[in-house]
């Protein structure tokens, strides 16, 4: 999960949901060691336990997979595989501490297994342990030198570290293993608009999209990084096809509706943000901007709260405040809100055909 900032200095930051990939746990390995016993329908053996937990596993029954994979443990059967996978198991949960425990110990019963040391940064990161993430996922590449996943994963860990030139190094390395890898292209293309390379940025995410047309992300990036471009009408089709194949997609909304005021539209972009502040109602990015745009449409009640809920979001964030400033000035209020744009910036300007706060 990647980030990348939104340069518009309207919409602030946002997010991309760049997909990371957990190895999935290896059915084949453990059916080599692990058979159903069928004389023995009392007492459940470890063979059948295992198997259920596979079985429940390999359906997406995450939460049924843990509870047998936790047993098997609790009957006291150790085997890397199992911890591993309950691993995963937990990850996919949200339990993220109890899922780094668990693959800690994969690791300690077998420093070799190149998909726990994967596990356990793809576990790290999530957590926000970024360098520890990095320590892992380079073992995993160590250990498994075609290991196309790690690749892309390290080049996202490396991309949030701020280190883009080794980010888009590892990512291309991911491509030079498998160059269909539509997954890998998408990142490059993300890490390329941060280090400014816009047209090469254009080019390897059109081609992520040709190789999958339904992967969100991808157009979700690309109208990300045509709007950088000033293709504002290419840069609003990309993000109409990114919701297009995922309704609940936060970001894709907000970057609509910040494209939507570029294009002077603000009703539009009132719509797309409103969604975006649904899916997401803690985005501070999501409601400031429908402050700036309810403000831009005369609407001051509707800003005002919006401003409200960002400032006890995060009681110190200039922009709500300085928001709040320029609701007070267009009401007439001059003192009180020449105090509040003060207090907020020192002092600042409005522009209402394209609301944005801007710092002098």
């Amino acid at each position: 999960m990647e980030r990348i900032d939104d340069k518009n200095e309207y919409a602030g930051k946002n997010v991309s949901d760049i997909k990371t990939y957990t190895v999935p746990f290896s059915l084949k390995e453990l059916k080599e060691n692990f058979s159903i016993n069928t004389n023995n329908l009392l007492i459940p053996s470890k063979e059948e336990i295992i198997n259920q937990a596979l079985k429940f596993h390999s359906q997406g029954n995450v939460q049924e997979a843990a509870k047998y994979y936790k047993y098997f443990i609790d009957q006291g059967f150790s085997d890397y595989r199992t911890f591993s996978n309950y691993g995963v198991a937990l990850s996919d949960l949200g339990k993220l501490e109890e899922a780094e425990i668990m693959t800690r110990k994969a690791i300690e019963l077998n420093p070799n297994f190149a998909n726990a040391h994967f596990n356990l940064g793809d576990i790290l990161k999530d957590l926000g342990k970024l360098e520890e993430a990095d320590i892992f996922t380079r073992k995993a590449i160590e250990l498994n030198p075609d290991f196309q996943d790690a690749y892309l994963n390290l080049g996202s860990i490396l991309m949030d570290l701020g280190k883009l030139e080794e980010a888009e190094n590892f990512t291309r390395n991911a491509i030079k293993i498998s160059p269909n890898f539509y997954e890998a292209h998408s990142n490059l293309g993300n890490i390329l608009k941060e280090i400014g390379k816009l047209r090469e940025a254009e080019i390897s995410t059109r081609k992520a999209i040709k190789l999958n047309p339904n992967f969100a992300n991808s157009h979700f990036n690309l109208g990300n990084i045509l709007k950088e471009l000033d293709k504002l009408e290419e840069a609003e089709f990309s993000l109409r096809k990114a919701i297009e194949l995922k309704p609940d997609f936060a970001s894709a909304y907000l970057n609509l509706g910040s494209i939507s005021i570029a294009l002077g539209r603000l009703e539009e972009a009132e719509i797309s943000t409103r969604k975006a502040v649904e899916l997401n109602p803690s985005s501070k990015e999501a409601n400031l901007n429908l402050g700036s745009i309810l403000t831009g449409l005369g609407k001051l009640k509707e800003a005002l709260l919006c401003y409200e809920k960002v400032i006890n979001l995060d009681q110190n964030n200039q922009e709500a405040k300085g928001g709040i400033g320029l609701l007070l000035l267009k009401k007439g209020r001059l003192r009180d809100g020449i105090l509040k744009t003060r207090e907020a910036f020192g002092s600042i300007t409005f522009n209402y055909k394209n609301p944005k706060i801007i710092i002098n």
